[in-house]
């Protein structure tokens, strides 16, 4: 194996150019840099000593400088015979070319990646790396509410996205199945919210769970050291069953309903005719804006039927009051609310695509500019992608069906693990579009960048979660990152080295041919 496959990082960077020699060092080296930089050296040391154990005690040997001409969260870093050098213009790059060095280090070490307690002699080849992402958002979404996964998996799983450049974790913490977070004012939202029961299970309830203040902040925290910005999503006015089930008088029908412990679309949502429902509504967004300092908020606005308030009273005499024609004009009107809502309270909502339906003919109904869509339904006409950049709309694109849900089967194989909507290929992760040709210069920079997702509807547990993750998160990681065109026969190359560096941090992952 050449040292060049053995010492690419994942994502690939902009250039490498690989030099004679090689950097020899015994223990993990001494750090020194620009002190705005310490706690990305604190928290790198961190991640190396929670491997290797202390650092050397040798002079310092990887030293750290801040250089303004580097472009914002880009690195350029150089591999010496001698020492390495790091430099970058922000936090957020120095952070990156950290998380880079981290990988030669995992490649770098002579001893068994397998065992736990590996000899920390590290040969790394001599280079250069010069990198910059290609785009700002890069994230990754974890369903908490069909399957509530514990805060130590996450933060664990948060370490390894750093790793790959990933800057956003999308936290889904309330749906039909499930609502995890704490609101003071409403505290049935996590007594009978959290809980659900098959009536065709003997159990009482199951999947159960939620987060305390204390567990969110913690893993705010532990995100933020890392650079991630941690976007808590709430469904609005769908999905939203398991509130329901808590306070039934935010509904139409008044009730009862009960957590579902079914998967698919119900028609019971928040009712549109009920001016209740902003109170609450404005207590769950004080929750968010008090433990989430991060400026994005999604409000989710996906599969919400009007089935409901197509015959509620209260529906219908709100939409005679606004003089609307159609329900799904309703919609519209609560995603303007909830929009400004957050604005008041400093944030920036995501919506997923349906937030854009409905007829657009008043003022009640024009969703404001700032309102950034998330695309994921890929069989609708692109059509619908170009005119909503050309109405000079931000876009993050998550195509279901190319890549980016990762519940998805990772082969074609009705028996394999995952959801039984199709497979999701590696190759089709690595080449998710996020670009289209048709449009615009203009257009093309309104697309912040894209994301992956994990839906848990099947998977009830955390290694079975890992296990449809990776590798597959690595060539989306790739994908929003590196510059665009990438040799998938390379990525496929590198990635037998770097699913090893993975194995070395305790990850369960899917392996081709295996």
């Amino acid at each position: 194996m050449s040292a060049e496959m053995r010492m690419s990082p994942i994502p690939r960077p902009v250039k490498q150019e690989n030099e004679t020699g090689f950097f020899n060092c015994d223990g993990v080296p001494e750090l020194s840099g620009d002190g705005s930089f310490a706690e990305e050296l604190s928290v790198f040391s961190g991640q190396m000593s929670a491997r290797y154990g202390a650092v050397s005690g040798n002079p310092p040997q990887i030293m750290c400088a801040k250089d303004g001409a580097i472009p914002a969260e880009g690195y350029r870093l150089r591999v010496g015979a001698g020492r390495i050098d790091l430099a970058a213009s922000d936090s957020d790059g120095l952070y990156n070319g950290l998380q880079t060095l981290r990988q030669l280090f995992l490649s770098g070490d002579t001893g068994d990646v397998f065992v736990k307690t590996p000899r920390t002699h590290f040969v790394i080849p001599c280079m250069e790396i010069k990198d910059a992402p290609r785009f700002p958002w890069r994230g990754f979404m974890l369903d908490c509410s069909r399957h509530f996964y514990q805060a130590a998996f996450i933060k664990k799983l948060i370490d390894v996205l750093s790793m790959h450049h990933i800057n956003r974790f999308h936290w889904h913490l309330a749906d039909d199945q499930g609502w995890r977070l704490p609101v003071l004012e409403y505290p049935r939202l996590l007594e009978i919210g959290s809980k659900r029961r098959d009536p065709h299970r003997q159990e009482e309830s199951y999947d159960e769970g939620s987060y305390t203040e204390d567990e969110i902040r913690d893993v705010v925290a532990f995100a933020a050291a890392r650079h991630i910005t941690v976007v808590p999503e709430i469904d609005l006015p769908g999905h939203t069953v398991s509130a329901l089930a808590a306070y039934p008088e935010l509904g139409c029908t008044g009730g009862p309903y009960h957590v579902e412990y079914r998967h698919g679309v119900f028609e019971d949502i928040l009712c549109a005719g009920n001016d209740r429902i902003f109170d609450f509504v404005a207590a769950v967004f004080d929750s968010l804006a008090r433990l989430f300092p991060g400026k994005y908020v999604h409000i989710g606005g996906d599969e919400a039927p009007t089935t409901r308030w197509e015959t509620c009273p209260k529906c219908r005499q709100r939409m005679a009051e606004l003089k609307l024609n159609e329900p799904r004009q309703l919609q519209r009107w609560l995603t303007r609310r909830f929009v400004q809502m957050l604005a008041e309270r400093g944030k920036t909502a995501i919506g997923w695509d349906e937030v854009l339906e409905g007829v657009n003919d008043s003022e009640c109904t024009a969703l404001p500019d700032d309102l950034i869509v998330m695309f994921w339904r890929s069989w609708m006409d692109k059509k619908l992608i170009i005119d909503a950049a050309a109405a000079g709309r931000r876009l993050i694109m998550t195509p279901c069906n190319h890549g980016a849900y990762l519940n998805f089967r990772q082969f074609e194989d009705p028996d394999g693990p995952g959801a039984g909507y199709g497979a999701a290929t590696l190759q089709n992760s690595y080449e998710i579009p996020l670009v289209y040709p048709e449009m615009t210069e203009e257009q093309a920079k309104l697309v912040l960048g894209g994301q992956g997702n994990l839906w848990a509807e099947l998977i009830n547990s955390a290694r079975n979660a890992e296990y449809l993750i990776f590798p597959r998160i690595c060539a989306l990681a790739e994908a929003f990152w590196s510059p665009a065109a990438g040799d998938f026969a390379d990525f496929k190359r590198w990635l037998l080295v770097h699913q090893r560096r993975i194995d070395s941090l305790g990850f369960v992952q899917y392996r081709e041919n295996c």
